[in-house]
């Protein structure tokens, strides 16, 4: 038997200053702050564009990360009411029903489906084996890949969370002002709910998983209209709707 030594993943705080105004704590691997910072704004429905972001800056503490973000005026009113939800989440009950109507707020619906093939999947599953730097050396993160219609990778991202992974691709690609162009998304994760709903919101036609949907996931996507492919393998995957 031979023993082998791994690196060990990293999981620190990530403390996010939206406006000076404290908006959420995560725990995410240190790599791509800034992606991760744009990302998160996107999905959270704070920003609208890349140019809402005026400025973003991460600054390493001790025990983790301090990542502030200042927001454009016209979206400024955004940060200051959830942040007032979310105080108010803990005082009284009828403000509970108002935050579950936020949580299943209406996604953008897309008009047009994913026309690519599926064996663009399989393509693309046997391209992100190599693609994955931080996931090869801990066997412990998750990756969030752009593909082409083809299946060919055009930018991962990783870490020890599913949703900060794909936050930090739809960043980056802000960032980079990439699209989709009729691409999709591959994760190394269960289809949730909440993959689906970023799914939306960064308009991506498709979404792939290594493992299973959960009900309320097939619901919102069909809801948005987004194509599904999940237990994606090898040599077989699913298509749940």
């Amino acid at each position: 038997m031979t023993v082998q030594p791994r690196a060990i993943a990293e999981e620190v705080p990530v403390a996010i200053e939206c406006n000076g105004l404290g908006y959420a704590v995560l725990m995410a691997s240190l790599g791509d702050p800034l992606d991760l910072g744009y990302g998160f704004a996107l999905t959270e429905r704070l920003i609208d564009t890349p140019d809402d972001v005026l400025d973003a800056e991460a600054h390493a503490l001790e025990h983790g990360m301090l990542l502030r973000l200042t927001l454009a005026a016209r979206v400024a009113d955004r940060v200051a009411d959830r942040v007032r939800h979310r105080t108010a989440d803990s005082s009284c009950g009828l403000c509970g029903v108002e935050s579950l109507e936020q949580a299943l707020r209406p996604l953008p619906v897309r008009t047009t489906r994913w026309a690519g093939d599926d064996t663009a999947v399989f393509a693309a599953l046997e391209a992100l084996e190599t693609a994955q730097p931080l996931g090869a050396a801990t066997r412990a993160v998750h990756a969030a890949a752009a593909c082409t219609p083809e299946g060919a990778i055009r930018l991962v991202r990783e870490d020890v969370g599913r949703h900060n992974a794909f936050d930090k691709l739809i960043g980056a690609m802000l960032r980079a002002g990439l699209r989709w162009d009729d691409g999709f998304a591959l994760l190394t994760s269960r289809c949730s709910y909440e993959l689906v709903e970023k799914a939306a919101r960064s308009d991506c036609p498709m979404l792939a998983t290594i493992s299973a949907p959960t009900a309320l996931a097939l619901d919102r996507a069909r809801a948005a209209g987004i194509e599904l492919r999940v237990l994606a393998r090898p040599d077989a995957l699913l298509r749940p709707l």
